[in-house]
């Protein structure tokens, strides 16, 4: 897979780092809302190990209300532009489920949509994504974040299953509208339309979502499946993310998404010894 001209051939595992512009974010709404601390953050990631950063304008926690196209542009774009005048190196992601969105941050300089509907949300994403020609994330969701954890429902094959399934008919849809094979990513949805025990199933099957042949993407970073096992706020899941992080790595996750960059990137390092080849030397 080639992103800004770089190839990610997922011989490592890579770290995507999370960058909040909001002011309602679970674990850090408000802290990088402006246009100068969102800048100054994504240069952290990047200084400290950070191979791609998520640049994300609408809170996607549970019971989250949707904002505009327009308001999201206004917050993201500003952003990109800005750090790309300080760094046209590092990938940047747009998280986002609105087509216009993912178009005018592309154009900004973006370079992955990450799409948490996996283009069930809005009817242009697909065509728009083939376009673009961009990498595309499909992550799994059961509805909108204002319901999600209101309406969870599988089917007796269960939630890993469902999600293969899932998965299956979205990547069908995708190549259809013209993405490319080589252009896709999977993410189960950790934390999105999801019980505790969903969460742990999901982790354990990293190696079920694998056998689909695209690399998978996982998001644990600082969930509340974390607080129920640990007892922990948000801000004080690290180490609970961390342990999800490693368990995620050795489970065979190509891309862990966190927003503690600097301590991820030494849990990858370390969890990824345990799984080379040569037996980490």
């Amino acid at each position: 897979m080639i992103i800004r001209g770089k190839s990610f051939d997922f011989s490592k595992v890579y770290l995507m780092g999370i960058l909040n512009i909001t002011p309602d974010s679970f674990s850090d709404g408000g802290s990088f809302y402006s246009t100068q601390k969102a800048v100054a953050h994504a240069e952290f990631m990047a200084a400290n190990g950070a191979d791609i950063i998520d640049m994300g304008a609408e809170s996607t926690r549970p019971g989250a209300a949707s904002v505009s196209a327009g308001e999201e542009i206004s917050r993201v774009v500003p952003v990109i532009k800005e750090f790309r005048m300080l760094n046209n190196d590092i990938p940047v992601s747009i998280d986002t489920y609105k087509a216009a969105t993912a178009a005018a941050a592309v154009e900004a300089g973006a370079d992955i949509i990450n799409d948490i509907s996996g283009g069930t949300f809005d009817t242009d994403m697909l065509k728009t994504a083939a376009k673009l020609g961009v990498p595309y994330v499909i992550m799994h969701t059961n509805t909108t974040p204002d319901k999600m954890q209101k309406e969870i429902k599988y089917s007796q094959q269960g939630v890993v299953n469902d999600i293969i399934a899932f998965f299956k008919e979205q990547i069908g849809k995708a190549v259809k509208a013209g993405i490319k094979e080589d252009n896709i990513i999977l993410d189960p949805g950790i934390g999105f339309g999801k019980e505790y025990r969903h969460n742990i199933e999901i982790i354990n099957a990293i190696p079920e979502f694998k056998k689909l042949g695209f690399p998978v993407l996982t998001g644990a970073s600082r969930k509340s499946f974390i607080g129920i096992a640990t007892g922990k706020t948000a801000d004080k899941r690290l180490f609970g993310s961390m342990a999800a992080a490693a368990v995620s790595v050795i489970k065979g996750a190509d891309i862990i998404r966190a927003h503690d960059v600097p301590e991820t990137a030494d849990v990858i390092k370390m969890s990824f010894e345990f799984i080379k080849k040569d037996g980490g030397g």
